[in-house]
């Protein structure tokens, strides 16, 4: 019987996966540049200390790479704190996974302050009993460590825990430790959607669809 979930949190509980996509022409924009088309793509496999770099020198900003992190910094942390919302069906879900019982953590590769602000203003951080965090665990979700300290704490063997994320790398570590695996689909995440079909035990294209499909992921196992 399936008795937690473990919740990746951006694109799968926050509707938060546009920023990454947009967070360089944010920036830009913000001191009077006009970003280039496909800027994400450039920045996409790049470091946020690697990606200030390539902004300072292609868009010939002048100001230290340390003051053009930290105005990315800032601005991202201001999405979470003020704008970011919870994707449609995720307090239904959540609602009904508490209602059987269910233990509820959280693995994310954002920082705590960020995420657990957004929560609390969208009202669901009190559904969540712990969160987890890569930076604070020391490793990236290339590696089960945060899935495995999430099970841990909530005393459950990988069998009896479902792990939910829209990322195929993380889905394929999932599912590779032994977790039951949940892939969602998010229109800004990732973009090989039939691997993370291919890899899921389910594939829900709206997280509610995890409710319909409960029966089913607990008689797979």
């Amino acid at each position: 019987m399936i008795k937690g979930v473990i919740f990746d949190i951006d694109g799968v509980i926050l509707d938060s996966m546009s920023i990454w996509n947009d967070l360089g022409a944010r920036y830009l924009k913000s001191i009077g540049k006009k970003p280039e088309k496909g800027l994400n793509n450039i920045l996409f496999s790049m470091s946020m200390e690697q990606g200030a770099d390539y902004l300072k020198d292609r868009y010939d900003i002048d100001k230290p790479t340390v003051d053009i992190l930290n105005g990315i910094s800032l601005m991202l942390q201001n999405y979470y704190f003020d704008e970011v919302l919870a994707k449609p069906g995720v307090v239904e879900l959540l609602g009904f996974l508490k209602g059987k019982g269910i233990q509820i953590t959280a693995a994310t590769s954002s920082p705590r302050i960020h995420v657990e602000t957004a929560l609390d203003r969208n009202n669901i951080l009190s559904f969540f009993d712990s969160i987890y965090t890569t930076g604070e665990i020391g490793i990236s979700k290339h590696e089960p460590d945060i899935y495995n300290k999430a099970a841990e704490c909530m005393k459950l063997n990988t069998g009896e825990v479902i792990v939910v994320e829209d990322s195929l790398y993380a889905l394929k570590t999932a599912k590779k430790a032994g977790y039951i695996s949940v892939g969602v689909y998010d229109r800004d995440g990732e973009t090989d959607q039939r691997g993370v079909e291919e890899v899921s035990d389910l594939y829900a294209m709206e997280i509610k669809d995890i409710i319909s499909n409960w029966d089913n992921l607990n008689e797979g196992r």
